[in-house]
């Protein structure tokens, strides 16, 4: 009798998975590197690896960085939904030692520059801890916790200044004057600046210098939203006030020659609330690391 074996089905490691997902969302291999724990040229060889079992490539490589191929984003979003899958397989047989719900407070600079990948990595550790994200200006944050209304917040404060009501520093960052790359809208007069709401303390280290310059403005925007700033610096409409890490493309921090005042750095600071459990540590200590890390 004679029996026909099938070819066995090529098995894809769940290590080379997260490497690829690490490499997409860090844009090049040496980041990547840092977030699996191992070489760039580690990394290369499994990529390589990876790419020999699939019979096609899922990277195009240049001398700054890589981008998926159609083939790479169709196996990313394949690699997420297996990587969850394994974490949910997981959960059903080893209870962790840190479940329930953390509730998050954060400005919406810190939720769009820095919360998707600290929390991305939260949920990879801690697959148990949910982390329900509100993001409101500061002067709110600080009411929500001290309230108890929320668990952690994360505040915009004075980098110089010893406040512990707004709680420790996770990290600090040049403010600039930004504008459009090529724009003329730092040439006008009066000066058109846009600017967050009444309290913040960019719009108050703005305003202020700009008025012991004795410079004449006018506000043409107000918003609490960053993609909103942006809009109307990209439409060359006003200048803004907002940290280095938000400009890019056309977005530019404005040289010395439009004579601006000077702006002092800023800091994000994180309270915590006074009842905190073990689930609100663990995202504490988790900010805590990412972003002495990041060291923004």
């Amino acid at each position: 009798m004679n029996i026909a074996f099938k070819p066995q089905t090529p098995l894809l490691d769940l290590d080379l998975l997260k490497t690829l997902i690490a490499i997409a969302e860090t844009g090049n291999f040496s980041a990547a590197a840092e977030v699996v724990f191992r070489t760039p040229s580690a990394i290369s060889m499994q990529i390589k690896k990876m790419e020999q079992l699939l019979g096609r490539p899922v990277f195009i490589r240049d001398s700054r960085s890589v981008t998926l191929t159609e083939d790479g984003e169709t196996l990313l979003l394949h690699a997420r939904r297996v990587l969850a899958l394994n974490q949910q397989i997981i959960a059903q047989f080893i209870r962790p030692d840190v479940e329930g719900t953390v509730r998050l407070g954060a400005t919406d600079h810190a939720t769009e520059q820095f919360l998707p990948a600290v929390l991305r990595r939260f949920a990879q550790t801690h697959p148990c801890v949910a982390v329900d994200v509100s993001v409101e200006h500061s002067d709110k944050i600080i009411e929500m916790v001290n309230r108890g209304e929320l668990d952690i917040g994360l505040v915009t404060r004075c980098s110089n200044i010893n406040d512990t009501k707004k709680g420790e520093i996770l990290c600090r960052e040049k403010l600039v004057w930004a504008g459009l790359k090529g724009g003329i809208a730092a040439e006008q007069t009066p000066l058109p600046v846009s600017v967050w709401e009444e309290g913040c303390i960019w719009r108050r280290s703005a305003l202020s210098g700009l008025e012991k310059q004795g410079r004449e403005f006018r506000i043409t925007f107000k918003s609490s939203h960053v993609a909103a700033q942006k809009a109307g610096i990209k439409a060359d409409l006003a200048i803004a006030p907002l940290p280095i890490s938000v400009c890019g493309d056309d977005v530019v921090a404005l040289d010395d020659k439009y004579d601006l005042p000077a702006l002092p750095d800023f800091a994000i600071g994180m309270m915590i609330s006074k009842n905190a459990n073990a689930p609100v540590c663990a995202v504490a200590d988790h900010l805590r690391a990412t972003f002495a890390d990041q060291r923004v």
